[in-house]
C-alpha cells in the first residue's frame, strides 16, 4: 500500500512539471486570447491577417459591408487569421453587439469558417442556418475547388441576402452534391414503397395496407429528405421533377421485381 501511495505521488509530480514545462515552452499562446496589437489603427469591417482576400476583393467587401450597415443596421464583420489571432480584442475593436455577425476564417481546422452571432440575429437566422452555412462554404472540398476567398465572399453574401429579405430558415440554393443526396433518398423511398405494395395473395393488385404500414419510412425518405430540402432551397422545378421521377421509378422497379424473377426462372 505504501509503495502504491508513493508511486501516485511521483506520477502527480511528473504530470505537474510536464504541464509547467509545456507552458514555459509556449508562453505566447496565452496572449492569443487578447492581442489588440494585431488590429489596424483605422476602423474597418474586414481584418485580413491571413491574406485570404486580394486587395480588390477586400476593398469591395469593406465598401459593401459599410453600406449594408448604413442601410439596415446589421453589423457584419470579417476576420481571417492563421498563426496569430487578436482574440477577444475584436469585441471592443468592432463594438460587437446583439445585431452583429462575425465571420472568422482560419484554415488550420477542418472547416475554415466559424461564426459569432448576436442574439437579435438568431431571431431571423436560426442556429441550423449557421451550421448549414458553415458546412456548405467552409468545407475542405469547396475551399479546394473555389478557394478561401470565395468561401468568405459567398458566406457573407448569403448572410446579407437573408437579412435583407427578413430571415432564412435554411441556406438558399441547392448544391449539386445535396441534390444528389435528395435524389438517392427519393429513389430509396420509392423502392421501399414498391416492395411494400407488392401483392401478397392471389387476385390482389396492390397491397395498400402494407404500403400504408410502411408509409412513415418511405414517406420520410421521399417527402422529408427528398422533397423538403429542394422546395425550401430553390424555386427551380427541374430538381423537384427529377426526384419525383426517381421515386416513381423506384416504386415500379421494386413492385415489378417478382415479375422479372418469374420470367427469368421460366426461361431457365
Amino acid at each position: 500500500m505504501q509503495h502504491c501511495f508513493w508511486r501516485r505521488i511521483l506520477a502527480f509530480i511528473a504530470v505537474f512539471f510536464l504541464a509547467g514545462s509545456i507552458w514555459m515552452i509556449c508562453p505566447s499562446s496565452s496572449y492569443a486570447y487578447d492581442n489588440p496589437e494585431l488590429l489596424p489603427k483605422t476602423p474597418t469591417p474586414v481584418v485580413d491577417l491571413a491574406k485570404s482576400l486580394t486587395t480588390v476583393q477586400e476593398a469591395n467587401l469593406v465598401k459593401e459591408l459599410n453600406q449594408f450597415e448604413a442601410d439596415t443596421g446589421w453589423k457584419l464583420r470579417v476576420l481571417t487569421q492563421y498563426d496569430r489571432t487578436p482574440g477577444r480584442a475584436v469585441i471592443n475593436f468592432w463594438g460587437l453587439d446583439d445585431k452583429s455577425v462575425l465571420l472568422v476564417a482560419d484554415s488550420r481546422g477542418g472547416n475554415i469558417l466559424s461564426f459569432s452571432v448576436g442574439d437579435a440575429v438568431y431571431e431571423l437566422l436560426p442556429r441550423t442556418f449557421w451550421i448549414e452555412l458553415q458546412t456548405r462554404f467552409g468545407n475542405l472540398y469547396f475551399v479546394r475547388e473555389q478557394g478561401e476567398d470565395q468561401a468568405i465572399l459567398n458566406a457573407m453574401e448569403t448572410v446579407k441576402n437573408c437579412l435583407s429579405q427578413g430571415g432564412c430558415q435554411v441556406v438558399p440554393g441547392l448544391p449539386r452534391e445535396q441534390w444528389i443526396l435528395t435524389l438517392i433518398t427519393s429513389v430509396l423511398g420509392g423502392i421501399i414503397c414498391g416492395f411494400a405494395a407488392q401483392p401478397r395473395r392471389q387476385g390482389q393488385i396492390i397491397a395498400w395496407q402494407w404500403a400504408l404500414i410502411f408509409s412513415p419510412l418511405w414517406g420520410i425518405l421521399f417527402i422529408a429528405f427528398g422533397i423538403g430540402p429542394v422546395v425550401t432551397r430553390t424555386q427551380d422545378f427541374l430538381p423537384l421533377f427529377r426526384n419525383i421521377v426517381g421515386f416513381l421509378i423506384g416504386v415500379l422497379v421494386a413492385y415489378l421485381s417478382p415479375v422479372f424473377s418469374q420470367s427469368s426462372t421460366s426461361e431457365t
